[in-house]
């Protein structure tokens, strides 16, 4: 197959890569010629340049770039491509997506791999970054069956695990495991940098170990990326913040009220459920 991919950062590099061993053919399109030149010295695609027009005649195209680039980049797709070329795109938002892009072509596919890193780029990138993690497809009543069928055969084929969601309950399910992390994770930080004391803070900064260092990843990542996913997934992310708030609001009245029973029921039910958010497994059935 010839596999076209928009965007050759951390996905869509760690794509190319394993769709080439594979024996696909991987024509890469990169904003600047360094990257473009590495994607080829490193085998991650048999040819990349800045050139839609190279996509003329590729079967499927993965755009993986930013989420505020996604839809443009269909729009410039659009002239190069043959009717029944596919689009899908990697983006973690879903609703401000699919139908727009699916308006511009008929053949396009929402998609989501869910996997990637703390760190962005080329030089990000990593083989077999897909194997055994969720790969999320968001068909519309307007996706066409057949464009759905090939790209879940097609990530299916690098060892994804696929499920099938709209874009509405994708966004609202990533928030929460997500985007909400992320918040979340920025507000440790910048909790700690509110400390006026700066002995304490220094202090802090050198007691800081694997808690703070698990716990603080996601905050500390790629700022755009960030702010995107606050931006085009804006009501789903307050929905799980005000959640989140609320389970905030409960646990300082308990400590406030010394009502150390209640947290320790509340820790307890964490440590039981969180195994059941760290699981894996196949779900093959379009949820609508």
């Amino acid at each position: 197959m010839k596999i076209g991919i928009v965007g050759i950062g951390l996905i869509g590099a760690s794509l190319g890569w394993d769709f080439r061993q594979l024996g696909h053919q991987v024509i890469g399109i990169g904003r600047q010629q360094a990257t473009c030149d590495l994607a080829e010295r490193e085998g991650i695609c048999d040819r990349a340049s800045g050139d839609l027009a190279s996509l003329k005649d590729t079967e499927i195209v993965f755009i993986c770039t930013p989420i505020a680039a996604i839809v443009p980049t269909v729009e410039l797709l659009v002239p190069h491509l043959q009717p029944e070329t596919i689009v899908t795109d990697a983006g973690s938002v879903k609703a401000a997506i699919v139908d727009r892009a699916t308006g511009l072509w008929a053949n396009f596919v929402g998609g989501h791999p869910m996997a990637g890193n703390s760190q962005s780029g080329i030089a990000a990138f990593e083989k077999g970054l897909f194997a055994a993690r969720p790969y999320v497809l968001t068909p519309i009543p307007e996706t066409a069956p057949v464009a759905l069928e090939r790209v879940a055969d097609l990530v299916r084929s690098i060892d994804c695990i696929i499920h099938y969601a709209t874009p509405a309950q994708h966004d609202l399910a990533v928030a929460l495991i997500s985007h909400l992390p992320m918040i979340v994770s920025a507000s440790l930080i910048g909790a700690c940098l509110d400390e006026a004391d700066p002995q304490i803070l220094d202090f802090a900064k050198k007691f800081a170990s694997t808690g703070f260092r698990d716990t603080s990843r996601v905050g500390g990542g790629n700022p755009e990326m960030g702010m995107m996913m606050a931006e085009y997934n804006r009501d789903a992310l307050l929905r799980s913040l005000y959640q989140y708030r609320d389970r905030l609001d409960s646990i300082i009245d308990s400590i406030e009220s010394k009502e150390w029973t209640k947290i320790k029921d509340l820790l307890s039910n964490n440590q039981a459920v969180r195994p059941d958010f760290l699981n894996i497994e196949d779900d093959s059935i379009v949820d609508s």
